[in-house]
């Protein structure tokens, strides 16, 4: 852990560019950071480590911290101390749009990035890929972390992981060694969002003696005066109640990872299993089959988790998740990981989604690899999550090996209505959706394994082979047109 105890100086570096006017080039010398920008007080601790050559920072801060401006004209500065690629990453590419590649400094009436990317310094913005190349040959681009693998290819040297704690989780471990292998630099910035991912790496951080980590609460910076804080408090409460409104704001203001995630779906059963002591070490019962569940995406995350029946309680031994990836990949996973196998269930669409197999579906895919999948039927998604909630209270989880599992399970929450002031009834979708569907799969077999079939729908779930698909989807068209 760097110690932070001495404040660095906010120097500038000269850089000179070139800047075409017809004909005649003349020689422009602009000094970044630009526009006279200098990390505030409290940010000069940071940015002295990464002056310093500092390769790994995590920075917990407050609401109005500053965190993507620091950020913003950090990297304007190391694409000139060396010509590389570098990303800006939020949790959606939706957000990484409006909240950074659009969006104009209130104090200025300027766009954020042409404050800290000067048009001198650019060769060529592209708006729609949200991508500027520089001068030096140099790139930097704005993207979300359910898309990281769009981008591959450029092969960045330095990322920005902003709102860490709402981002997939996946994009970290896929990027790492492309980082490594670069020698480069990683930037993590975030308000917390419970005990999730985002809390173990500040504190894997806090125990590695080369990176920078930092807490930072709205008490310590002065951004906000004490009355101004009192009437956040106050606003929160209101809005959400006493105990929610204080933990919010202590969430927000004081980065408190003990908040729970605004109208999270299977929160407060995780908690409950936590309690109990049922999220721990919990070791694959011998003489038993695994079981697997998967949801399935190309573009978006594909997750397994793997679980046994044990005396009617869940058992979920080890999870994995990937995208990008085809069938084969995952086919592989199961059989590098060696269990006795039992069932590999998936959703219904499993008999018609491709996953880049020239128009074969997954469980023709599937079986080719000697994985014989079985498809659960589909229902309503209240109903999957009812299921899910009365699963949990008999669900044991390996903390490490479902770490990533059990954060998607924390973080699942529904939509929030700003202007009614309440919960709409449908979940979020972004990098917590597709474990969460795919523990919704294990729920529908527990539900049907120690209570009987279905009674809503009257669906059996089968085990699908090559000919048999064809029928299925016939079926299911035939039940969309009925409907």
């Amino acid at each position: 852990m760097m110690a932070t105890t001495s404040p660095a100086t906010a120097a500038g570096r000269l850089r000179k560019s070139r800047h075409v006017t017809g004909e005649r080039k003349s020689e422009v010398k602009i000094r970044l950071p630009s526009n006279g920008w200098a990390p505030r007080s409290y940010q000069r601790k940071l940015w002295a480590y990464l002056e310093g050559g500092g390769c790994h920072a995590e920075v917990v801060a407050h609401r109005r911290w500053g965190k993507d401006d620091v950020a913003l004209h950090w990297a304007s500065v190391a694409a000139f101390r060396r010509p590389c690629n570098i990303w800006h990453m939020l949790p959606l590419a939706t957000q990484a749009r409006k909240a950074i590649w659009t969006a104009v400094n209130p104090h200025t009436g300027k766009r954020r990035i042409d404050e800290a990317f000067p048009h001198e310094i650019r060769r060529r913005t592209r708006e729609q890929e949200m991508h500027i190349e520089l001068v030096n040959g140099g790139t930097w681009a704005v993207l979300g972390s359910d898309n990281y693998q769009g981008s591959i290819g450029s092969s960045p040297a330095g990322i920005v992981y902003s709102e860490w704690a709402q981002s997939d989780p996946s994009s970290r471990g896929y990027l790492r060694p492309i980082l490594t292998e670069n020698k480069g630099w990683q930037l993590y910035i975030t308000t917390p969002r419970g005990h999730n991912h985002a809390e173990r790496t500040f504190q894997a951080a806090l125990r590695d003696p080369g990176a920078y980590a930092e807490i930072a609460t709205a008490e310590q910076t002065g951004v906000f005066t004490a009355e101004q804080l009192a009437d956040e408090l106050k606003a929160y409460v209101d809005d959400y109640g006493e105990d929610f409104g204080t933990a919010l704001y202590a969430q927000e203001y004081l980065c408190s990872f003990n908040a729970a995630i605004v109208g999270s779906i299977y929160g407060e059963w995780i908690s409950k299993a936590e309690r109990d002591g049922r999220v721990g070490e919990v070791q694959c019962e011998s003489g038993v089959p695994v079981n697997t569940a998967w949801d399935l995406g190309y573009g978006d995350t594909t997750p397994i988790w793997f679980w046994q029946m044990v005396r009617n309680e869940v058992r979920l031994i080890d999870y994995y998740a990937n995208s990008g990836k085809d069938v084969k990949h995952y086919c592989d996973v199961l059989k590098d990981r060696g269990y006795d196998y039992g069932k590999h269930y998936v959703p219904h669409d499993a008999v018609r989604k491709v996953l880049e197999a020239g128009g074969r579906s997954v469980v023709q895919q599937a079986h080719d690899e000697g994985i014989k999948m079985t498809v659960v039927p589909a229902t309503i998604q209240m109903n999957q999550i009812a299921a899910a909630r009365a699963t949990l209270k008999h669900s044991w989880f390996d903390a490490e090996k479902c770490s990533e599992g059990l954060d998607a399970l924390r973080f699942y929450h529904f939509e929030y209505d700003e202007d009614r002031k309440c919960f709409r009834d449908t979940p979020v979708h972004d990098w917590s959706s597709h474990g969460c569907d795919a523990y919704e799969v294990i729920a529908q077999v527990w539900r049907e394994q120690t209570k009987g079939k279905d009674q809503d729908d009257g669906q059996e779930m089968r085990v699908v082979t090559p000919s048999m698909w064809k029928q299925l989807d016939k079926e299911r068209r035939g039940r969309s047109r009925a409907t």
